[in-house]
């Protein structure tokens, strides 16, 4: 009895009378001698739903449509536009991640040059926990006309890069669309900044605008490799031999996803890409985890020497997300038992983007940008090599208070990638792994990249930009300072609860100049630092 009567209870009521309707219109056109039109338009409809929900009952992959034929489908269909939907109609000003509502509006409005002003006092609550504020001046300075700039190159670089304080954070052609690097890169030109080619290599789209550019070399070496992935010092020395290449940088770890790697499937390996990366088509584009130039500190640092040498003295660094403490702490020893320095080191945080990475690591491995920077800042000030190295820090920097944060930990410079991504329209969907970005910025399809619009899109980099050095300069300047390096932890202060406040510097301790070559009392570097090793990565035992 309970079987007869399954057809007609909630769970498939609605395939039920599909069925009926189907067959009670079909048997009366036949009896009738024909249906009007709209009638067999009606059959159509209900029996297109009949097959599909038959099929529901018989597939064996989704058990929610054998138990609720036709009207599941209803469910994945909300399951699709519900980050549209929560975007739209339910995220508060405040809320959405990575990026607030209220952080993507203002960096729209300032790509467009739009009011970017707010009324009414701020929407956060500045009595919970966690909250942040810089100090202001009662004395404040004039906001500097200038430029702000600084000057990368220590002293084995013969041709040192005059940098902006904000630049495009790294990003490859591949993971974003052509008409994108042409944009970012145009913009870059025209704001007389550096747009950082990520590790996919130097592509035509990173030249034809002329635009400033570092580049980076990853795992894989693209773009100065040899056919089973060795570096080829003759291919890098001829890339980089180009004076649009300001710096070269050589990618340790990824702030995202570090220590992972990648891949990019064979079919995704197009001629274009194939000849910009040095790979051969057919086969797996591989990003190992580690890299096979080098597997010491001091190699590390003979590397770095070497990057510097062949692309005739311009600045070389590495860019890292901190992992073990002791490694970094090893890489310093290695500075100072070679005498190697890089120009520069680029600290990437856990929160910073990627296309792509298991949910794992972006969530739980690697030390947040604010702890890396000021710790890498620490150790080089620790090794009495702080003046002679320069920090670019890197990990979810979209307004002047993200820089100044940033610099008043260590950074002398920041760069974005997010933040210019949304200058370029980015409306934060979250299909960057999916190749089908609704803004044609991270993608490779030549329809969905043809509709950002080259032209327009790098005013509006150079605009963000423009409106971020300034608004970095009104900020410095209400705190009485003239440049963003003379930013310290005393400038903020955080709140840590109801009733305590504390600023960064009790945050965030400073190192005394000199103070690991001597005996230090700090918990973060004394223990760390007895364990780190100039020959090996390998903690001491």
């Amino acid at each position: 009895m309970r079987m007869l009567l399954l057809p007609f209870t909630s769970r498939f009521i609605v395939l039920t009378l599909c069925t009926i309707a189907t067959l009670v219109l079909f048997v009366a056109g036949l009896a009738n001698g024909g249906l009007p039109a709209v009638l067999w338009v009606a059959v159509a409809i209900f029996g297109g739903l009949t097959c599909i929900g038959i099929n529901d009952l018989v597939q064996r992959r989704h058990s929610v449509l054998r138990n609720y034929p036709i009207t599941a489908h209803f469910r994945f269909l909300l399951e699709t536009i519900r980050p549209e939907m929560r975007q739209y109609f339910f995220e508060s000003e405040k809320d959405g991640r990575p990026f607030s509502r209220d952080t993507r509006a203002v960096v729209y409005q300032r790509a467009k040059m739009a009011l970017d002003k707010r009324p009414f006092g701020t929407q956060k609550d500045v009595y919970v926990d966690g909250y942040e504020w810089m100090h202001h001046s009662i004395t404040p300075k004039p906001p500097t006309e200038s430029d702000l700039r600084i000057v990368i190159g220590g002293t084995e670089c013969a041709k040192p890069y005059s940098a902006s304080v904000f630049n495009i954070s790294a990003m490859s052609f591949g993971a974003l669309s052509a008409n994108a690097i042409r944009a970012l890169n145009a913009g870059a030109r025209q704001g007389n900044f550096a747009h950082d080619t990520g590790e996919g290599g130097v592509s035509s789209y990173h030249r034809e605008n002329g635009g400033d550019i570092i580049w980076e070399i990853g795992s894989g070496y693209f773009g100065c490799r040899t056919r089973d992935g060795q570096f080829d010092p003759e291919a890098f020395a001829r890339v980089a031999s180009d004076d649009q290449i300001k710096m070269v940088e050589l990618k340790i770890s990824q702030g995202a996803k570090p220590g992972h790697g990648g891949v990019l499937p064979a079919a995704k390996v197009s001629e274009e890409i194939s000849l910009i990366r040095g790979v051969a088509m057919g086969e797996d584009c591989i990003s190992p985890a580690y890299h096979r130039a080098f597997s010491t500190p001091v190699g590390l640092m003979q590397f770095i020497g070497e990057m510097r040498r062949l692309s005739g003295g311009k600045p070389a660094g590495f860019k890292l997300c901190i992992g073990h403490r002791w490694e970094f702490l090893a890489i310093c020893k290695a500075m100072l038992q070679t005498g190697i320095y890089p120009d520069f080191i680029v600290v990437d945080g856990k929160e910073g983007g990627t296309g792509a990475a298991p949910i794992e690591f972006a969530d739980h491995i690697g030390m947040p940008m604010r702890d890396g920077v000021n710790f890498v800042h620490n150790a080089l000030v620790g090794i009495g090599a702080r003046h002679r190295i320069r920090i670019g820090a890197s990990g979810k920097i979209a307004t002047a208070f993200d820089m100044a944060r940033a610099m008043a930990l260590g950074a002398d410079w920041c760069n974005s990638a997010r933040g210019f991504m949304f200058s370029l329209g980015c409306i934060q969907s979250l299909s960057c792994h999916t190749d089908r970005c609704p803004t044609g910025v991270a993608t490779q399809d030549p329809v969905r990249g043809r509709a950002l619009v080259v032209e327009d899109k790098r005013v509006r980099v150079a605009n963000y930009h423009s409106a971020m050095v300034r608004a970095l300069s009104e900020l410095i300047a209400a705190a009485g300072l003239e440049h963003p390096s003379e930013i310290r932890p005393i400038h903020f202060s955080q709140r840590i609860s109801g009733n305590d406040v504390v600023s960064f510097a009790q945050l965030y301790p400073q190192l005394e100049p000199g103070e690991l070559l001597s005996v230090t009392e700090d918990k973060r570097f004394g223990r760390a630092w007895g364990l780190a090793q100039a020959e090996t990565f390998a903690p001491k035992v």
